[in-house]
């Protein structure tokens, strides 16, 4: 019977730790920006600092006379220390001096989000060898203990992913469910003492102080106490901003502020849409000029930013006909329905716009129309989500797209005074990708927005004054900024000739889908202006290449043979040097399957929790597997050494089979099959990650008789490799080397870990 109470309390501890890691996961990211490598780094924190609780508060156990108990406190302070870490996430760029709507550096990013993270993980981390303790005190006490653990704790986070991406994230706020979490905790707490209650005094405190949880965690829901600290802590967030309205959608978070009737709606932190009066000048240049370079446009397509100006100016032109729009989010426009202005309910009204709730890769990707200008209301590849719109693959895409004479727009960030070459490197790359695709490339150069015309077509983009200003007397344009001289100022050819020169020297290499090189310059572009002394050091990143992961790995490898011919016992330190790398490629695994499906798709964040918990899903399946042979598995040194080269070869498969379906689709329908497919390949992973764990459990204990130490070890091994994947991989190989590299990259790694594992003595490490 206590069997059973231990596995339920090992169940929802997995379950309220990835509830955490998710809720605080949504809640960083509208902190930095939305920006998805920053996911890399933030499991990675999360990772490292559950590896140093395994490590140093889950030891306490071994000391402990009442483990239960000490289980149930740590586990209580894990609960209490995710609604603090929720407010103080709330509060961070208030508290580290950064403005609203301003981005945030890499290293801003890693030290927040470790000390956010520090207090909730490392209990986290701390309840894993507390559950591998106590669970083998109530069953067998051999190596299987350690996998059983890892198993069920991986039920629990299986299930966390899928009710949090159904359930929790749609329906509550992130303090209503961090108090559930709490509340859940207690209740298991409760039924784990339960059996213990006339057995002393502590055990009674204990559940009277539990009981006093639960009591206060009920009061503070029904009473609307949560709701108000919720509340209080938007305030907070938003620094004496006037918030009107404040919500998360399955594909981020939303936020309008209003000030004197002017609404700005802020996506994931960063400024979307400005009503009633948007950026007149930006707007009108990025609209205007290209129309009036086309000498008959019909049929315009929006993707993203068109609600709140660009319609509106798009509309002034007689001769169209057809404008769709598409944004992917609906809860968007229904906002804007929520707070109209006379500008959005005339451009969203009218009966040529027609407003489709899709992605704008999707739509272009799946309709059969054409068009004669494509707008990308997109201003800059800042993240995984931008860059799809700024890539060679969808710029080909966007040509099939278009009819003759047809002009694909698009913006990225500007300046006439600060010309670093972060900023020529992102305007360059940009270029350089559209050249490849068209004849033709026009940039007008702004002071704070630079914008790009794209065509085929010579005369679409030669930008001609003369006929231009002869087409904004036949239209009758009534605009605020496009007046004659202000054209004939923008189309002087002397600005062509200054961003050629702008532009001299920079980089020529090519943004791609799964080789995000706009993310790595827009990202160092941002570091530069934030952070410039650790954005000198990131630009330099982009000489990375995997010739520098070769030069790394070979001495080490030329080490570890010359210090082995003098007869060293290695095979420990071999062991937790395979989970190590193993760890890192489960982190690499993860990260590119939530990249790939963000390229193809453009929401991994609606989609985060079920790809966690498929690979959460495959790594209990691969530890169940793995530990029920354990007892009758006569070598398991050969069983350890094939899953190295299983993963050395879903690491070399794996670009293939992403680049195949982000090629492959052609219409909704398809596109929705393949999501099954991340979803087979993420359990695939997290199967060959999770079947090392136990097997290493068994070959560490043959020279080692300490099961929680092997097992918090051990376990420490796998989080810290997937704290060097997390960090590597976000700021370094994914956003630099592309996936491809990346995955070259595992496979070097594990090839050197599977020579050190299969150089090993026999007699050793044969069990």
């Amino acid at each position: 019977m206590m069997r059973r109470r231990v596995f339920v309390a090992i169940v929802v501890m997995g379950f309220g730790g990835l509830v955490a890691e998710i809720l605080l996961l949504r809640e960083l990211l509208i902190v930095f920006s939305g920006n998805e490598l920053s996911i890399g780094i933030i499991l990675a924190n999360w990772l490292i600092l559950e590896a140093f609780g395994c490590i140093y508060p889950g030891r306490l156990v071994e000391r402990s006379k009442f483990k239960l108990e000490a289980f149930s406190f740590i586990t209580i302070l894990f609960s209490l220390s995710l609604p603090a870490a929720v407010f103080l996430t709330r509060i961070l760029k208030s508290a580290i001096g950064v403005s609203i709507g301003e981005s945030v550096g890499f290293f801003t990013i890693f030290y927040s989000s470790f000390l956010i993270l520090l207090p909730v993980s490392l209990l986290h981390g701390a309840l894993f060898t507390f559950s591998c303790n106590i669970y083998a005190t109530y069953s067998r006490h051999d190596a299987s203990s350690a996998g059983k653990v890892y198993v069920y704790e991986t039920v629990g986070t299986i299930a966390a992913g899928i009710v949090c991406t159904y359930f929790l994230i749609p329906y509550l706020h992130a303090f209503q469910v961090a108090i559930g979490v709490l509340l859940l905790n207690v209740i298991v707490c409760m039924i784990l003492l339960a059996p213990y209650w006339n057995t002393g005094v502590l055990q009674k405190t204990s559940l009277l102080l539990l009981g006093g949880f639960a009591f206060a965690s009920v009061y503070a829901i029904h009473s609307g106490r949560v709701d108000a600290f919720h509340e209080n802590s938007i305030k907070k967030q938003w620094r004496k901003q006037n918030v009107v309205h404040y919500q998360n959608s399955i594909y981020g978070n939303i936020c309008i502020i209003e000030n004197q009737g002017q609404y700005v709606f802020f996506v994931d932190g960063l400024p979307t849409i400005i009503t009633p009066i948007p950026d007149i000048q930006f707007v009108e240049e990025f609209v205007h000029i290209p129309l009036l370079a086309h000498h008959d446009p019909r049929s315009i397509l929006f993707l993203s930013g068109g609600a709140g100006g660009m319609i509106n100016e798009a509309l002034q032109h007689a001769s169209i006909e057809t404008i769709e729009y598409a944004e992917l989010d609906p809860m968007l426009l229904s906002l804007l329905g929520a707070f109209p202005t006379p500008m959005t309910e005339a451009e969203l009204n009218d009966d040529r716009v027609d407003v489709k709730h899709i992605d704008g890769r999707l739509l272009l990707k799946s309709t059969p129309n054409s068009y004669d200008l494509i707008f990308i209301g997109i201003m800059e590849p800042s993240n995984l989500q931008a860059n799809r719109f700024f890539t060679k693959e969808f710029f080909t895409l966007a040509k099939e797209r278009l009819n003759e004479g047809g002009i694909l727009v698009l913006g990225a960030p500007g300046s006439m005074a600060l010309l670093n070459d972060e900023l020529k490197n992102l305007n360059s790359s940009i270029y350089h990708t559209l050249h490849r695709v068209f004849s033709g490339v026009r940039v007008i150069p702004g002071d704070s927005r630079n914008v790009f015309l794209s065509s085929n077509s010579e005369e679409a983009v030669n930008l001609e004054k003369t006929r231009m200003l002869q087409r904004v007397e036949q239209r009758s344009i009534a605009a605020d900024i496009m007046l004659p001289w202000h054209i004939e100022k923008k189309l002087h050819h002397g600005w062509e000739n200054w961003f050629d020169q702008f532009i001299e020297g920079s980089t020529g290499k090519v943004n791609r889908d799964f080789k995000p090189m706009g993310v790595f310059y827009s990202i160092s572009y941002w570091n530069a202006l934030v952070e410039p002394s650790f954005g000198k050091i990131y630009s330099q990143l982009e000489g990375v290449s995997i010739r520098t992961i070769v030069v790394l790995l070979v001495p080490f490898l030329v080490i570890y043979f010359l210090m082995r011919s003098r007869k060293r016992d290695f095979v420990r330190l071999a062991i937790s040097f395979s989970i190590i790398t193993t760890g890192f490629a489960g982190m690499i695994f993860s990260l590119i399957v939530i990249f790939a499906f963000q390229s193809v798709y453009g929401y991994v964040f609606s989609w985060i929790g079920l790809l966690v918990a498929a690979f959460m899903g495959g790594t209990a399946a691969g530890a169940m597997l793995l530990t029920r042979r354990l007892d009758r598995m006569e070598n398991a040194t050969t069983y350890f050494i094939s899953i190295e080269l299983a993963i050395i070869c879903i690491s070399a498969l794996l670009p293939v089979v992403l680049v195949a379906v982000n090629e492959a689709w052609s219409s909704q329908g398809t596109l929705h099959v393949y999501k099954l497919l991340f979803l087979i390949i993420s359990f695939i992973c997290g199967m060959l990650v999770g079947s090392q764990f136990p097997l290493a459990n068994k070959l560490y204990l043959a020279s080692s008789s300490n099961l929680s130490r092997t097992a918090g070890l051990l376990y420490a091994s796998d989080l810290l490799g997937g704290w060097l994947g997390g960090v590597i991989g976000a700021i370094v190989l994914l956003p630099i080397l592309g996936l491809t590299g990346t995955c070259i990259t595992v496979v070097m790694l594990k090839v050197a870990s599977l020579v050190v594992m299969a150089t090993q003595p026999k007699e050793q490490i044969t069990i």
